[in-house]
């Protein structure tokens, strides 16, 4: 299992970053500004996009693992990668849906709840966004600290 960062040519990845966030116009907010990462092991199994908000605060945009090979320790070892791999980094924060699957995922990686943004999802999405059956509206930001 290998980590690396690309710095060009990101979009190549949007099959896989559309996983974790499917309007692309949203994902173009944050693509070319933040460090992407990728996880590959006999091919890439997942990705990341990290943002510094600065004075040690970074931002995981989008983590994303291609369904077969969830449940294998990618998305862990991706977010260990990223919160090890800045020295200055005192807090990470993620948003994601109020989704229990996805709650205890980042739960187990040590994040814990923050605070969050009303109507995120229907506010600024085109379509209704549904996560494993659950209708998003609130963006639900979680963190975790040094």
């Amino acid at each position: 299992m290998k980590i690396t960062q690309v710095k060009e040519n990101k979009k190549q990845y949007i099959e896989l970053l559309l996983l974790a966030d499917e309007q692309e116009g949203m994902i173009d907010k944050y693509l070319m500004r933040g460090d992407m990462f990728v996880l590959d092991d006999h091919g890439v199994q997942a990705e990341c996009v990290v943002t510094n908000e600065g004075n040690g605060v970074y931002e995981l945009k989008n983590i994303a693992v291609w369904p077969e090979a969830q449940r294998k320790g990618y998305g862990r070892a991706l977010v260990e990668f990223a919160f090890s791999h800045y020295p200055d980094l005192r807090t990470m924060f993620v948003g994601t849906g109020d989704v229990p699957g996805t709650l205890g995922f980042y739960h187990k990686c040590g994040f814990f709840e923050s605070h969050r943004v009303k109507n995120f999802f229907t506010d600024n999405y085109d379509h209704v966004m549904i996560e494993d059956g659950v209708q998003l509206v609130d963006m639900v930001y979680l963190k975790k600290t040094r």
